[in-house]
């Protein structure tokens, strides 16, 4: 039997979409304004930064980035043509690969940075008070539980 959202939940769901869609998508066109990214590359190069050596096998970064690891695997050959990562095959497995933030990569990331998480703050952190971020915490864990 279908438990059908009530008046309530349904005006919540549309508001966290609606809400969550905004959000990312403000993030994404400054990103791609003022570094010339999109968001998802940003987080590549993120994940990649502060991994051991900043390197990480391809597989394990497209679940870091929940990502599947073809769409990954294209967003890498992108940052590969800017110079941005580079791959690697991984010394232990003769299958797997390493993605490895460049030099290059981790100055464009330095550079990026301090926009993006002023963004972050304009759009998200400064519109709520201290309490609510305490609970969007909350909530965005329980959600996250498994």
């Amino acid at each position: 039997m279908t438990r059908w959202l009530d008046d309530q939940e349904q005006a919540t769901w549309r508001a966290f979409l609606s809400a969550t869609r905004a959000l990312m998508d403000s993030l994404d066109r400054e990103l791609q304004h003022e570094a010339g990214m999109p968001h998802a590359y940003y987080e590549i190069l993120v994940r990649l930064s502060e991994a051991p050596e900043r390197q990480m096998r391809m597989s394990e970064l497209a679940d870091a980035c929940g990502s599947s690891r073809s769409r990954l695997s294209h967003a890498v050959a992108r940052l590969e043509e800017s110079g941005w990562v580079k791959r690697q095959d991984c010394p232990t497995d003769r299958r797997g690969q390493l993605a490895v933030l460049t030099a290059d990569g981790h100055r464009v990331l330095v550079e990026a940075a301090p926009g993006h998480v002023e963004g972050v703050r304009r759009h998200l952190f400064d519109r709520l008070t201290k309490e609510q971020v305490a609970q969007l915490r909350g909530i965005s864990e329980a959600v996250l539980a498994d």
